[in-house]
Parts: C-alpha cells; structure tokens; sequence
C-alpha cells in the first residue's frame, strides 16, 4: 500500500502543503490522459483535411505525428517523475529557466488550454445537436449547446475528484466502441480498399498547387492536433498516489494508447470509404461517419452519434479537470490578480473557484462561434499555442540537462543517455512542428476570411507575448513567490547529484 504521508512528505519538500485529496490511483490518472487525448476527438480533427491535401495518404503523416510526440511525451515523462507537483510546465520551467520565463510559459499554456477547452464545447455541440435534429445549427444554437458542454463539465467537475473518475471511465469504454470495435468490424466486414489505397493521393495535391510536397506538409500541420492533451495527468500529480511512478508511466501508456486507437480508426476509415475520391474532393463532409453508416448501415447512425458524444463529454470534462488545476497552481504562487481567492480549495478539496473562472473563460471564448471564421482562429491557435509550449519546455529541459541546473536521474524514470537523445530529437521535431503549423496557409484559412485567419497562430500567439511581457514588466509577479515554494533540490534531488 501507498503511505500518503510520503507523498505529503514529497511534497513539502519543494515548499507546498497537500490540500488537494490523493485519491487518484494510476489508472485514473491514465484515464484523464486518455481522455483528454481522445482518440475520437483527435481523429475527427484531422481526418477530413487530412483527405482533402493528402488523399489516403494522410495517414503516413499522422504516422509521422505520433513518432514526434512520442519523442516530446518522453522528455514530459522525465520531468513528471522528478518534479511531482500541480502546474507541469509552469513549475518545470520556472525550476529550470527562471521565474520569469515559467511565468510566461504558464500564462501561454492557460490560454492554450481555455483555447481548446473551447474548441472541444464548440466541436462537440454539433454532435449534440445531430442527436435530436438533423442539419447544421444556427450559429446561436452552436454556441449556446456549446455552453452546455462547459457547464456539464464544470458540474461534474465541482462535485469532486471520485465523480470525474466514474465518467471519464464510461468516456473510456465510449471510446473503445466508438474507435476500437467499430473499426475492427469495418476492416472485417466492410473494406472497399486494398491496402494499396495508402499510398495513393488520389489528386489531393492540387489543393496545394500540384506539390505533394505542400500538401503532405499541410496536412501534417493538422495531424498534430491529434495529439496534444498527454500533459494533462501531470496537472493531477498532487492528487495521485506515488506520483514519481504513476505520473509519468500514465502519460506514456495513455499517449500511446491513444495513438494505436487514432492510427488504427484512421487505417480503418481510409480502406472502408466507398468512394474515397469524394472525401479527397471535399463531397463528404465527415468521412468517419460516412465511413461508419455506410459500413453498418443506418441503423448505426444515433447510436453511433450518441458514443461519440460521450468521448466529447470525456474530453470536456478532462480538460477542465486539468485546467482548474493548472490555474491553481499559479495562483497558489500569487502569481496571478486575485491569487488569493482563485487558489481557494473548496470542501471536497478541489480548486473549485480556479475551474469555475476557466468555465466562465471557456464560455466567453464560445462567443466566437457566432462567427465561423473567429471560431476558426481559435482553433488553429488552440494547436498552434501547444506546439510552441512544447517547444520551451524542451529546450529549457535540453539546456538545463546540458549545464548541469537539472539532474534527470533523480526522477523515478531514468533513461541516461538515452533520455540526452531523445530530448535533442524532441527540440528538432518541435522546431519543425512549430514552425509548419504556424505557417500562414491561405488554404488552411475559412472560406472567405481575411488573413487575419491565414496568420491567426502568429497574431493570436504574438499579442498574448506582448501581453506576457508587459505584466512581468509591469506586476513583476515573479518577485510575489512564497519562500516556500522558490526552486531549490530536495534531497532526493542532492543525494542523485
């Protein structure tokens, strides 16, 4: 058994009570990566664009994707094991390349996260709304089916931590129908492909001006949406038991889970596709659904709706799970306007008023979606913003492992030299990654939008900086550390030196 005054012990010695309750075993915190990761989410943000600039070809670049996360879920897995505390990079970074600069990470990372929050709630009430009626919903109704999510979410999330375990396990076993078994049946029963059909564009690159080239570039832009969220069970780690352990092993099995289930979803749908040249063509709006119908028929259509439905619910739910706790984390550290009050722990010991201000956040930010191009921008920005986050993580972790300020062999994971090159590899990837994602694309812009939309990631990124910058100017939250919490070795960390 897991004594839980060792882990309260742990804690302390990096300068914070344990007023969050260690509940969480390791499969709950596997749950809260894999439903944050969700597959199904994941794949249904890819797979029609993914056909449109890539053809069947599509999913090599998810194939590519997933290899240069697994490298980046890595370099996290080794920083979750030696540093167990609420706020993941905020705390990482701040530990390892100053306060100042974890501020800024933090607050970029907040707004990613409220970002996709929203993203989720606004891609989800679709599904909400084909469950009762058939169509597309005003922009009105989108928005206010997409405050519902926010709210269920927040709902579920104020009644404590054993709650948000029992649904995101039934967003679990949602999801293991709705990707799983569903695509096993469909490369059973009802594939119209050969696996040839993998290899071929089937003109997708005139989308792209003729290059295949261009196009496979754009559509591994995309595909890097599917796999954003592994860092969510680093924001439980004060409320999981041996989190040294249990955090970092979460994060990799639910990341690579995840992958084989939007790899395998994606295989199943590309071969299961009677006509796959008019998903290329943009003729099938959702070729997972069509995919799915057209292979069991339309008996499957609201059951099919209804499982899907669900796995968005999982996801909403997760992703304020760990938002709240990443708002807590830097307000605990007054390093937020009223800290005081957004770091108040509630009496079934959740940061209950940090994950109502991120719902309230979220809500706002659905607003939006009463234009189809606003809500486009924030979601290039949800993965855009990510990506960049990952990229500081990594080269504070490659700095701070090449100058000696950190120490991986005092975690619990202990790659050696191993973890040297892996941690090179992630910045190389990010560097890329970054980059083409932020690549102003006039294709990957709403129909009819301005090039507000095609640089969205760029000016959407670049305020928030600017913004970053001028309060860590101004407020100097930096200078506002409790004592307690400033960085310094425990003495685990010191004996590993």
């Amino acid at each position: 058994m897991n004594d839980p005054r060792t882990d309260a012990g742990d804690l302390a010695e990096y300068g914070y009570q344990q007023e969050l309750k260690r509940t969480l075993s390791a499969w709950a915190v596997f749950a809260i990566g894999f439903a944050t990761i969700s597959p199904v989410v994941g794949i249904y943000a890819v797979v029609q664009l993914g056909f449109v600039f890539a053809g069947p070809a599509w999913i090599w670049a998810v194939v590519v994707a997933f290899l240069g996360q697994l490298l980046v879920a890595t370099v996290y897995a080794e920083l979750s094991s030696q540093f167990p505390m609420t706020g993941g990079v905020y705390q990482w970074v701040r530990r390892l390349g100053g306060p100042r600069l974890g501020w800024l990470t933090g607050w970029l990372y907040l707004a990613s996260a409220v970002a996709s929050l929203t993203t989720v709630a606004y891609l989800g009430a679709s599904w909400l709304y084909m469950l009762f009626a058939d169509g597309a919903p005003s922009p009105a109704t989108h928005v206010l089916l997409g405050v519902v999510f926010v709210a269920v979410a927040l709902g579920i999330n104020l009644l404590g931590v054993n709650p948000v375990k029992h649904f995101l396990n039934a967003g679990i076993i949602a999801e293991g129908v709705a990707s799983i078994a569903v695509s096993l049946i469909l490369l059973v029963f009802a594939r119209h492909n050969g696996f040839g059909i993998l290899f071929e564009t089937l003109g997708a690159e005139n989308a792209s001006g003729g290059s295949v080239l261009a196009g496979f570039l754009t559509c591994l832009a995309v595909a890097g949406w599917a796999f954003l969220g592994f860092d969510a069970t680093t924001q439980v780690a004060e409320e999981t038991e041996q989190p040294r352990r249990s955090v970092p092993r979460a994060l990799l099995r639910a990341y690579l889970f995840v992958a084989f289930t939007v790899l395998l979803t994606g295989l199943a749908v590309t071969m299961a596709l009677d006509k796959p040249r008019d998903a290329v063509a943009g003729a099938l709006a959702d070729p997972v659904f069509s995919a799915v119908t057209d292979g069991l028929g339309g008996w499957s259509e609201k059951p099919f709706i209804l499982v899907v439905l669900i796995a968005f619910f999982a996801c909403a739910i997760s992703i304020q799970t760990y938002i709240g706790r990443a708002v807590f984390a830097f307000a605990r550290d007054r390093q937020l306007p009223f800290s005081a009050t957004l770091a108040t722990i509630g009496p079934r010991q959740i940061p209950y008023v940090s994950l109502i201000a991120t719902a309230v956040l979220a809500g706002l930010g659905l607003l939006l979606g009463l234009n189809g191009n606003a809500a486009a921008t924030l979601i290039a920005f949800g993965s855009g913003g990510f990506y960049f986050i990952f990229l500081t993580v990594a080269v504070v972790a490659l700095v701070a492992r090449l100058t000696g300020r950190w120490n991986p062999a005092a975690g619990r994971l202990r790659l050696g030299r191993v973890g040297l090159v892996v941690n090179v590899a992630a910045v190389v990837w990010l560097l890329f990654e970054a980059v083409n994602i932020a690549w102003p694309r006039a294709e990957l812009a709403p129909v009819g939008g301005s090039w507000v939309q095609t640089w969205a990631v760029i000016l959407v990124f670049s305020a928030l900086f600017v913004l970053g910058i001028a309060y860590v100017a101004l407020a100097k939250p930096h200078t506002r550390l409790p004592r307690a919490a400033e960085a310094r070795p425990t003495t685990e960390e010191m004996k590993a030196s």
